[in-house]
């Protein structure tokens, strides 16, 4: 390898590379072949922070450009900028622009200017991040993030003062240490010297460090004791140490260049120690002595280094072990600036810029040669399997094999158990293998060998299908799902349909957990989630899968209440016709089992919940079931509820009639004949004991929502039936909506049944409140035809709203025993004439007698002119006016009598009342008409008498004596004079 790398390529890489070598050269760009001025393209004019883009500055003409590289497309942009430097952000298109001290950030896309800062002396710069420049000037180095202005972060050491070129800056991942590398010739000599200044971030102090090329690197490491425990994430630091010379006299030589790996800021004492690796020298070839590392940089993919020198040499060491893997000389010209090649595009490497010719040169690991090679060329076997174990590379199978055999030969378990736990691709994780560790005998007090060989693959990772199905079968068998459940949750075993299966015996939740990781096995997945009722996760795992669920059939193999449950789900996400749903639960009849009512309800109450107008035919349906199904009472509580309004209204009122519920039957029911037929059945039934009892209340609101003729027609239909029985509940019904039906309709309808009771019941509830004449008649002669006197008179006597006339002619023809409603209407309306005579000619004398004493002596006047007109006996007149006595008023009285020409009959009565002391000017004229009639002394009783009128009595006596008109007049004592003259 010496020989081929110390011979000078005929271009400026080397054209000695075959295949069998463990890295793989590629040039990605030509930049003087893109019309790059290939002079520009140096330290400093040149920039690349990623393998995305090369920027050069280009000011051999007197207009100053830079030319933009996309190396993907190898397409170049020239813009006309004014800049000694730009470099390009390493992820977007924002180009930092230096010229003197002027410091800007363009966005290319937006074209838009980012930030601006000023800073002299800026003598190296690069993007540590996506937002952030390092600034290096020849004091300090300086953070320039693009929202901010630079902000200093530490000084230089004196040792990269002054004459010291700053080639390379890096900053850690975690953003805790720094690490800037400078070179310098050494005084005297021709040699090269490099230094750099470790900075950490957190405790603000510095290392210097004795070499020319470095770099951190995150990387998975182990405890550097031995202990157990997972592997750990640490930050390293990777860098060539080169110590000066002892003087500067060149026969004086430093030390071997060496490669160090270290951990970087984790204390000494912390669990498991701080990973580092001893010095290990670096393999410069004989021609090299005076080369130099410019470059270092990790590959993360793989944890290895790449290492480049000034003359060109490309090392790549592993980073676990620091042992040099490969060495070439890759060009003859200087790689002044590099970068990380993408793991994603390519796998990985480095990328490197050539100066003054501009090649662009990727290196990279090459996973097919990598461990032959080791074997073969540098004959590290142990290096070998290492490699082929960590990056899982080709090339080490015969090694693992041989090292598998000899160590299982020396009863070695723990070191087979290793080898082939990190054996590469799973060269040794077969059957065989596990064969081989159950046929090992165990040792006393130690586990069995195959179960340290499961430890061993556990402690490295995940089992395999097989594997996970050898460790999982003991332990179902010894009934320990814990460890089953802990290596599930910690991603320990391959998940296969076969592993679920097994585990199934003793957990089935874990079960779950394994068919769904495994994903082949949709059907089992499924039936375990209706196993455990978590139906809302079928449908969307299936929907994932793309399994189609025959839903039909697993409703069909759950028990009932898991069923309906289901079914729910499976309605609620439209993924079953409700339809069949009720056909299967209720077909559940076939085969000798009943039919599903209570679960086909609830799901049918939830399905249709909406109410839609399409779901009429399952809500007759769902009523249906119930109706003939023995459960009326849930139908009832549905239709109670009104929770649907699209059913089949007859059909359901038909069951509901047959199924004892009149009541929901009526309030379905539109036909009146139909309505007729049940309300008649409700009624008798309720009668007869063979129904439920009547509910009244119902009866009565519920003929609020027939029409008066629909309503008519039934109050005739139940009079028709049975009028005895249903007297009473159409008089309350006539009662309750008179005034929509009509009083007069109501009342013709009664009295044609001669239904007087029930006229009488129904006009009773309305008499009170009614302004209708006809109302109160009709009232009047209910309560006659059923002896319900009082409330004859009452009426008679309160009534202000009757025919006067057409009662008191009723009752006249009605001749009823008490006679006091026939007194009080002809009493109140002027009928006092005709009720005399009636009275008088039926005998009912005693009824005057007490009319004109309590009820209306006023009257009196008039009862006694009728009395002379029938030509009744004076003696009773006589006692009847003694009976009133002052009560009758006398005026009237004399009127009626003397119109008659029998005033002579009062006279008695007249001098009875004078007798008594009476003043009153009526008395005193009737008993002096009287006495001028009979002659009976008239001078004396006009001369003397002081209370009688004499206007009157002189006008009485003009007719019969003049001479006494005179008397009477002169009695007025000049009042009447006018008449006395005349």
């Amino acid at each position: 390898e010496e020989e081929r790398a110390s011979t000078p390529a005929r271009s400026c890489w080397s054209h000695t590379f075959d295949m069998a070598v463990p890295v793989r050269l590629t040039e990605v760009a030509d930049l003087a072949a893109l019309g790059v001025t290939a002079s520009c393209v140096k330290f400093g004019t040149c920039g690349m922070e990623s393998d995305s883009f090369v920027t050069v500055c280009d000011s051999s003409d007197a207009a100053t450009q830079v030319y933009l590289v996309e190396l993907a497309t190898r397409s170049v942009t020239k813009r006309p900028i004014n800049a000694e430097a730009a470099i390009m952000n390493p992820v977007s298109k924002v180009l930092a622009l230096r010229a003197g001290s002027q410091l800007q950030i363009f966005n290319l896309e937006l074209r838009a200017k980012m930030s601006s800062a000023t800073l002299e002396g800026v003598v190296y710069w690069r993007w540590t991040s996506t937002n952030t420049i390092a600034l290096v000037t020849p004091t300090s180095v300086f953070h320039w993030a693009i929202d901010d202005q630079p902000v200093k972060v530490f000084d230089r050491h004196a040792s990269l003062g002054e004459g010291t070129q700053i080639i390379n800056y890096q900053v850690s991942s975690d953003h805790k240490w720094c690490l800037l590398v400078g070179i310098a010739q050494q005084a005297g000599t021709t040699k090269i010297q490099g230094t750099m200044q470790l900075f950490s971030l957190e405790k603000k102090v510095s290392q210097i460090l004795q070499g020319h090329a470095g770099c951190f690197h995150s990387m998975k490491v182990s405890a550097a004791d031995n202990s157990n425990g997972p592997p750990r994430t640490a930050q390293i630091l990777c860098f060539e140490e080169q110590k000066k010379p002892l003087s500067a006299d060149s026969s004086s030589q430093g030390g071997p260049p060496k490669l160090f790996v270290m951990e970087v800021g984790r204390d000494k004492d912390a669990p498991g120690g701080v990973f580092r690796l001893a010095p290990v020298p670096i393999p410069v070839p004989a021609d090299a002595a005076n080369d130099f590392p410019v470059a270092m940089l990790p590959d993360p993919k793989y944890d290895v280094l790449f290492m480049i020198t000034k003359m060109g040499y490309l090392y790549m060491f592993d980073a676990y072990s620091g042992k040099a893997l490969y060495r070439a000389r890759i060009t003859t010209d200087t790689v002044f600036v590099t970068c990380p090649a993408d793991p994603n595009s390519g796998g990985g490497g480095i990328v490197g810029v050539t100066a003054r010719r501009g090649q662009v040169l990727r290196a990279s690991l090459n996973e097919a040669t990598l461990v032959p090679y080791v074997v073969s060329t540098l004959g590290d076997h142990g290096l070998a399997i290492a490699l082929a174990s960590r990056l899982q590379l080709p090339g080490a199978d015969d090694l693992y094999q041989s090292e598998f055999a000899r160590l299982t030969s020396l009863r070695d378990v723990a070191g087979a158990a290793k080898l082939a736990a990190e054996s590469p691709r799973g060269l040794l994780r077969t059957q065989e293998t596990i064969d081989t560790f159950l046929a090992i005998p165990g040792q006393p007090g130690q586990p069995q060998p195959v179960f340290q060989y499961f430890h061993a693959l556990l402690e490295k990772g995940k089992l395999n299908a097989f594997e996970s199905i050898a460790l999982a079968r003991p332990v179902v068998q010894q009934g320990r799902a814990q460890f089953l459940e802990k290596w599930l949750t910690e991603e320990k075993l391959e998940c296969t349909e076969d592993l679920g299966d097994l585990v199934r015996q003793e957990a089935p939740h874990m079960a779950l957990s394994v068919y769904l990781r495994a994903g082949n096995a949709p059907g089992k997945v499924i039936q375990l989630f209706l196993e455990r009722g978590e139906f809302d996760k079928i449908a969307p795992y299936a929907s994932k899968v793309g399994y189609d669920c025959d839903y039909g059939r697993m409703l069909a193999s759950l028990p009932p209440q898991p069923a309906l449950e289901f079914a729910k789900h499976l309605s609620s996400q439209s993924l079953i016709d409700p339809n069949a749903v009720v056909d299967l639960f209720m077909g559940q009849a076939q085969g000798g089992m009943p039919p599903r009512v209570q679960e086909t309800t609830a799901f049918l109450l939830e399905a249709l919940k909406s109410n839609k107008p399409e779901e009429g035919y399952l809500q007759t349906k769902l009523l249906e079931i119930n109706l003939r199904g023995g459960n009326p009472q849930v139908a009832d509580a549905i239709l109670q509820n009104q929770m649907f309004t699209h059913y089949d209204r007859r059909y359901v009122a038909q069951l509901c009639e047959a199924a004892g519920l009149p009541q929901r039957a009526l309030e379905h029911y539109t036909d009146v004949d139909d309505i007729k037929r049940s309300l008649v059945s409700m009624i008798s039934s309720a009668a007869r004991g063979q129904g439920p009892p009547l509910n009244v209340d119902f009866v009565l609101s519920y003929f609020g929502s027939l029409s008066p003729e629909a309503s008519l027609a039934c109050l005739k239909e139940l009079l028709q039936r049975d009028a005895p029985t249903n007297v009473h509940l159409c008089a309350q019904i006539a009662a309750k909506y008179s005034e929509q039906i009509g009083s007069d309709h109501l009342v013709a309808l009664f009295e044609s049944f001669r239904s007087y009771e029930g006229l009488f019941h129904y006009l009773g509830r309305i008499v009170n409140f009614s302004q209708e004449p006809n109302v109160h008649y009709k009232y009047v002669e209910a309560a006659a035809r059923t002896a319900n006197y009082d409330e004859v008179e009452r009426v008679c006597r309160d009534s202000t709203v009757y025919d006067p006339k057409k009662v008191k002619d009723f009752l006249t023809e009605a001749k009823l025993a008490d006679p006091r409603p026939l007194i009080h209407v002809c009493d109140r309306h002027g009928f006092v004439d005709e009720m005399t005579q009636y009275l008088y000619e039926n005998k009912l004398t005693k009824y005057i007698e007490v009319y004109c004493h309590k009820v209306s002596p006023q009257h009196t006047p008039v009862v006694v002119g009728k009395l002379l007109d029938l030509d009744v006996n004076e003696d009773f007149i006589r006692t009847l006016l003694n009976s009133v006595g002052h009560a009758c008023p006398v005026d009237d009285l004399v009127e009626q009598v003397e119109r008659r020409n029998r005033l002579r009959l009062l006279q008695p009565w007249l001098e009875a009342r004078v007798a008594t002391g009476n003043q009153e000017a009526a008395t005193h004229n009737a008993i002096g008409k009287i006495y001028v009639t009979l002659n009976r002394h008239p001078a004396s009783f006009l001369t003397n008498d002081p209370f009688y009128d004499p206007k009157v009595l002189g006008e009485f006596c003009e007719k019969l004596d003049p001479s006494l008109a005179f008397l009477a007049y002169k009695r007025a004592n000049g009042h009447c004079d006018d008449d006395l003259v005349r």
